[in-house]
């Protein structure tokens, strides 16, 4: 589960930003809450809205960055076809406006929780080398704190890994983290650390026909059960599906309609658009809700019909459907769901740039107008978001100038 993510001087991040799915104290909502087991809140869904350009892509982006540069090393000399991202070379892209960030380190702090403890992990990278590095963790049971490594000039191996052996010759370019799941892949809490980096959280990029082919693969049959709910829930008059693949790795997928009494069978790519996307995200849909993984997906909204894209979060939002604690983290342009019906204050994010190209991100829940009032629980999120009271200038308003159309 993730709790929180900061992140600076990273593409049209210059100044820190944090995005924080740790729920706040309001009380809207209360039963869409996930409550871990030791009464600590967390969000199941949070969206990050605003202009193209407005850097909402880069937060998540950077969220992936720091999973890849811990996790590409692992996967450097693999021939894994799932993990092709991994195994391609990563470099770090600082803020390009200024003289003093193009120079400066990237920096990345991520809380997040597994079934055994918190963990905070922060990493500061300068393009590929590493300049500084630490890893704390907190159990669950005990709440006892205590710091695991801290690498600046020189590494120092604390409490449970103090009697763990470092090469004298790590390379700069590779994350301590990244060394300890190779050298020590059986300790614990290193395996504890990388399974989540690894399998804990997951990102979804719809740019890439190829990968979306690959998404459409379902070998578990609970995911496959589960998307079929999903589609009957969603009043498709698909009944079944199935998914061929031949000894060349060619992947089919095949459709199943039933009409009154007739039954026919399409291939997937005699679907409709959304129909294809929809099988594309559908199995990360379910797999995320049975496994209680981070599901993060840039522009969810793209190709979906708003009533699926709203059937979509409130299955996360439901704590009898997600008693798993998985959580979705989306960009959106639709403002259909930006509502108080969907979401609370705090799961509403904003993205803009300021005067110097540089991204700020905040959320509903903290947003003070200039007369340092916070915005209603019942208020209009849509409206007031078109109106341009949130700072976040709208899409439409972005991209074309109302006042010389027909000029």
């Amino acid at each position: 589960m993730l709790c929180q993510f900061t992140v600076k001087n990273y593409k049209s991040i210059r100044d820190e930003v944090t995005f924080d799915m740790q729920a706040a104290a309001i009380s809207e909502h209360e039963d869409r809450v996930i409550k871990d087991r030791d009464g600590e809140q967390f969000l199941p869904v949070s969206a990050i809205y605003g202009p193209n350009g407005g850097g909402k892509s880069n937060v998540l982006e950077a969220l992936h960055t720091l999973a890849a540069k811990v996790l590409r090393p692992l996967y450097a000399t693999g021939d894994n076809d799932d993990r092709v991202f991994f195994q391609k070379k990563l470099l770090i892209e600082p803020f390009a406006f200024s003289e003093e960030t193009k120079d400066a380190p990237t920096e990345f702090e991520i809380f997040f929780r597994t079934e055994a403890a918190e963990y905070r992990y922060i990493l500061h990278v300068k393009r590929d080398i590493v300049i500084y590095e630490s890893l704390d963790r907190v159990k669950l049971d005990t709440r006892r704190r205590s710091a695991l490594f801290e690498r600046d000039k020189d590494i120092m191996l604390k409490g449970i890994f103090s009697k763990l052996k470092i090469s004298d010759e790590l390379s700069a370019t590779l994350p301590l983290l990244s060394y300890l799941g190779i050298t020590y892949k059986k300790n614990e809490v290193v395996k504890d650390v990388l399974e989540w980096f690894e399998y804990g959280i997951d990102f979804l990029n719809y740019g890439n026909p190829i990968e979306e082919l690959r998404m459409a693969v379902s070998n578990s049959e609970e995911v496959k059960q589960l998307m079929l709910e999903m589609i009957q829930e969603m009043d498709l008059d698909i009944v079944d599906f199935r998914v061929v693949e031949d000894e060349n790795d060619r992947i089919d997928v095949y459709t199943k309609h039933m009409l009154e009494e007739y039954e026919a069978e399409l291939n997937l790519s005699e679907e409709s658009s959304g129909t294809k996307k929809l099988f594309g995200l559908m199995p990360f849909i379910a797999d995320s809700l049975l496994k209680g993984t981070t599901l993060v997906i840039d522009e969810l909204d793209a190709k979906i019909h708003p009533v699926l894209l709203r059937y979509i979060i409130m299955m996360f939002n439901d704590m009898d459907i997600n008693k798993k604690k998985s959580q979705l983290i989306f960009t959106s342009h639709d403002l259909s769901t930006m509502n108080s019906e969907v979401f609370r204050r705090d799961e509403i994010w904003f993205a803009a740039k300021g005067n110097a190209q540089n991204s700020k991100l905040y959320s509903l829940v903290e947003f003070k107008n200039e007369k340092g009032e916070s915005v209603r629980k019942d208020a209009k999120f849509d409206k007031q978001y078109l109106e341009g009271k949130y700072g976040a200038d709208p899409y439409l308003r972005r991209i074309i100038d109302w006042g010389k159309v027909n000029a």
